[in-house]
């Protein structure tokens, strides 16, 4: 089993997301919870990669066309780190 740990600012966006956009999280969290990334690249749909340039330490999954979920992943302790939940701005 893989924890999740959200960041402050991910937790703050979460009461704003879209309604579908929060179904779809939950759906990405019990995958990760279960599966870890790997379960994600498994399913196309979340579009899972890692990032370039100044956002190389992360990864991205499409949770709708235009929301992404931004984590990092810790092997060696089993944990996912949720940075931020944004409508598809990659900006620092």
């Amino acid at each position: 089993m893989w924890a999740i740990v959200e960041e402050r600012e991910a937790a703050k966006t979460l009461d704003k997301l879209p309604r579908n956009v929060g179904e779809k999280y939950t759906l990405w969290c019990a995958i990760v919870r279960h599966s870890g990334p790997h379960g994600l690249r498994a399913i196309k749909s979340f579009h899972d990669e890692k990032l370039r340039g100044k956002l190389g330490h992360l990864r991205s999954s499409r949770l709708s066309e235009q929301w992404r979920v931004l984590y990092r992943v810790e092997a060696d302790v089993v944990t996912v780190h949720v940075e931020r939940l944004s409508p598809h701005d990659y900006r620092p």
